[in-house]
């Protein structure tokens, strides 16, 4: 067992505690700017809210895929520490790192060559596909910045710096409350770019979050160093970060695919539809940080112990995990029931919007706690190398039951519909995720291990 896996010693709600706490406030940093975007371009008009909404579960796709390389170089890491090779460690950090780099290039030129077909197929009117060119083309130029960060951030992850993680997000959040106001709808003289000026803001925060990420891994134990990957096996880390970022990036690319397909659904019951799912969307992602959080900082605990073969301390960390699931998601959902209309007046003064919006609110909220055992759990399959399960079970939430139930009964009942599909599946995709997660982690990585031998 290496002394540099630290996570394998001590109180699991202790590392619980030190390893959510400041990923809490990072995430809810990283949440705010979805936000304050959301804020500032709808002072711009109703058309360019409703521009992005259509955007949002794009960019939340796209974000999904870089954490899912991010979940891939925590995994590899992380492991490897438990298991006390402590060079594997630092060798598979560097190459995540380029690993990183090369993805984000390869998926941003895809994506710009695909820009127009694609949001055509989500029923974007000819009036909002100008408005998404102007944001989604330096969105896509800019995506290897975006996963160059994450992989850097998974680097940080595995090693159990939770808290610098979390100064990494600080900075890319901190860049954005600055940048989108000027950039955005202009100050001190200078006009704004628009909607556009929300995409050049996100950009510059990755690249600026980029520097503050390199600064706080040279005071980390694994550090970059290019000259280790000449020492590395790329093959073999290709496939062992491959195994994991591959699932875990489509895993957790498939909820907003499936909010993408409502959001085209919802496109047949008006533009009012589709603003108030939007922003309310935001908000709720925003009201979902304590669990995106824990979701992010489980793979670290459960990966360290699995790897030093001490399953019983990665199914106490489970078992801590889905009880704050429960109550946070049942005591959150309370607020934003009673509270819906309020927030839906921060975002825009119309009506037909506003009350979208507290549709949306009042159906959604209830599935929270599900959806956070079902991320939490997939956070831990992830770290224990059973991305596959993982993406199994979040493909089964989306495609077998929210896409069908939205699509069955949003003839008679509307854009209700739309928002019960998400409440449904949030509920089962929760019972099954702690179901397949637990049945995982009582077999333990020695018998796992045994069983693959065989």
């Amino acid at each position: 067992m290496s002394e540099m896996a630290k996570l394998t010693r001590g109180s699991i709600r202790g590392h619980l505690v030190e390893q959510t706490l400041p990923m809490v406030f990072g995430v809810a940093a990283i949440m705010s700017v979805g936000l304050i975007d959301a804020y500032f371009i709808g002072q711009l008009g109703a058309q360019e809210l409703a521009a992005v909404s259509f955007i949002f579960p794009i960019t939340i796709a796209l974000s999904s895929l870089g954490v899912g390389v991010m979940v891939g170089i925590n995994s590899v890491i992380a492991r490897a520490l438990g298991e006390g090779n402590v060079a594997r460690a630092e060798r598979r950090a560097n190459f995540g790192a380029v690993f990183a780099l090369v993805a984000g290039i390869v998926l941003g030129l895809l994506l710009y060559l695909v820009l127009d077909p694609l949001f055509r197929l989500m029923q974007a009117s000819d009036a909002l596909l100008p408005l998404i060119q102007q944001y989604m083309r330096p969105y896509a130029l800019g995506l290897p910045v975006l996963l160059l960060q994450m992989g850097l951030n998974g680097v940080l992850r595995g090693q159990g710096e939770a808290r610098k993680t979390s100064y990494v997000s600080l900075t890319y959040s901190l860049a954005n409350w600055i940048l989108d106001p000027i950039l955005i709808t202009g100050a001190f003289g200078f006009e704004g770019f628009g909607i556009a000026g929300a995409a050049y803001a996100t950009i510059a925060g990755f690249a600026i979050a980029i520097l503050a990420a390199l600064w706080l891994i040279k005071g980390a134990q694994l550090q970059i160093h290019p000259a280790a990957i000449r020492d590395c096996d790329i093959g073999a880390s290709s496939r062992a970060i491959i195994s994991v970022a591959g699932p875990a990036a489509f895993s957790n690319a498939i909820n907003p695919i499936g909010l993408s397909v409502l959001t085209a659904l919802l496109a047949s019951q008006g533009e009012a539809a589709v603003a108030g799912f939007g922003a309310a969307g935001r908000l709720q992602s925003f009201a979902v940080v304590p669990l995106l959080a824990l979701s992010g900082s489980i793979g670290a605990i459960v990966g360290q112990n699995w790897g030093a073969n001490r399953p019983d301390r990665s199914r106490r960390a489970m078992w801590w995990s889905a009880l704050f699931c429960l109550g946070y998601g049942l005591a959150i959902a309370l607020l934003l029931f009673l509270t819906g209309d309020w927030f839906a007046d921060f975002f825009t003064d119309n009506p037909a919007v506003i009350d979208e919006f507290s549709h949306y609110l009042a159906i959604s909220v209830w599935g929270y706690a599900g959806f956070g055992l079902l991320i939490v759990a997939n956070g831990a399959l992830n770290a224990v190398d059973k991305a596959g399960l993982a993406l199994a079970q979040s493909a089964a939430r989306v495609f077998l039951v929210m896409l069908p139930f939205g699509w069955v009964l949003r003839a008679n009942y509307g854009s209700d519909a739309i928002y019960a599909a998400e409440l449904v599946a949030n509920l089962l995709g929760g019972a099954l995720a702690a179901f397949v997660v637990w049945r995982v982690l009582r077999v333990g990585p020695e018998k796992v291990r045994s069983l693959q031998n065989q």
